[in-house]
């Protein structure tokens, strides 16, 4: 019983630092991103964030991983709660750019990483190949590929279109989002836009 409570515990105060994390990244940036600026924004100590992690990079790794786990969930359990590639697709871009709309600091922390961080090998985040570090793009080619298959999507390129749609949704939180444009009003654009690229008769709920 006091080992599952301090695993509870432990998990628990390792999830605090991440968002401490998360928080200084997105106020921040990477580069001023040190132990002791998050240590601070979660008003701990240090040597309790040595404890719960290696060291910075492990810090910095596991929370890219929290990042992606949290907004692959939110994307894919709406995507498949459809079973046709017509409607998964809108709700994929739908449920994409709602993420975006809704968790900004979550974003801004997400792109400091990817676009600052290095791995142990000092490869750029952003340049590792796609599968191994973001499984909504994985998903996004399976739809393409089904839709095709079934001869629902005119595409010649399953890669080419499914870096289309996933540069439209990321060009979301560049233009200033929902100060800018309204979540809903952009994804139903960009679901036109992708339709008439490949003669799609759109979901009969859209």
């Amino acid at each position: 019983m006091d080992n599952n409570k301090n695993t509870f515990i432990q998990e628990a105060r390792k999830q605090q630092i991440i968002e401490a994390t998360i928080a200084t990244l997105d106020d921040i940036g990477y580069v001023k991103a040190s132990l002791a600026q998050i240590a601070k924004r979660a008003s701990i100590s240090t040597a309790l964030i040595s404890y719960h992690f290696v060291d910075r990079q492990d810090l910095i790794n596991q929370s890219l991983q929290a990042l992606i786990e949290q907004s692959t969930t939110f994307i894919l359990t709406k995507t498949y709660t459809a079973s046709d590639p017509t409607t998964q697709l809108a709700n994929f871009i739908e449920a994409s750019i709602a993420y975006q709309a809704t968790h900004p600091k979550e974003n801004a922390a997400l792109l400091e990483i990817v676009f600052n961080a290095r791995t142990a090998h000092d490869i750029p985040y952003y340049k590792l190949p796609d599968e191994e570090e973001d499984p909504l793009l994985t998903a996004l080619r399976n739809i393409l590929e089904d839709g095709k298959k079934q001869g629902t999507f005119s595409v010649r390129s399953v890669n080419v279109m499914a870096k289309v749609i996933q540069g439209a949704i990321g060009e979301y939180m560049l233009i200033g989002g929902p100060l800018a444009i309204a979540a809903e009003d952009y994804s139903l654009e960009v679901t036109n836009i992708i339709w008439t690229a490949m003669k799609v008769e759109g979901p009969k709920n859209a």
